[in-house]
């Protein structure tokens, strides 16, 4: 198998994960500090899919996803997670999860969007939690005088 084609195994198994991949994700983004991407939707949806078949793929493919953790709720499958994430009914919904100075803060991406759109606050959030790690690492005025 070349490695094209494990890459693409990997990647479809992540796309695939439900409310099991949703925890685990929520679990590694508070350890490692990394932004946390939701994709909320269901199997009939087009937009759902375009998001989950073509926009995610290609991004995982160029290797955007690996400074995110990510997960899926189907919204028919899991309404309860779902309907606590969403804002408002649309869906799709990306709901981007990013650590910043001032705590963790969301961004909802509503309806099927561009590779582009996606990947924008993909560097939103990868952005801020490099400015969080930053100010993280800066000697405050107390240790710098000692």
């Amino acid at each position: 198998m070349t490695g094209l084609a494990i890459s693409f195994v990997l990647q479809t198994a992540m796309l695939t994960a439900g409310a099991d991949g949703y925890s685990d994700a929520y679990h590694a983004a508070q350890s490692n500090g990394k932004p946390l991407v939701v994709l909320v939707g269901t199997e009939w949806c087009p937009g759902c899919k375009t998001m989950k078949h073509g926009i995610l793929p290609r991004l995982m493919g160029r290797g955007k996803m690996q400074r995110v953790n990510f997960a899926q709720v189907n919204s028919d499958d899991d309404w309860g997670l779902a309907s606590k994430l969403l804002v408002g009914d649309t869906i799709p919904q990306l709901v981007v999860f990013a650590k910043t100075p001032e705590g963790w803060k969301c961004e909802h991406l509503k309806g099927a969007k561009s590779e582009a759109e996606v990947e924008e606050a993909i560097e939103r959030a990868t952005n801020a939690m490099r400015a969080t790690e930053r100010l993280s690492m800066t000697p405050t005025s107390s240790s710098a005088t000692n």
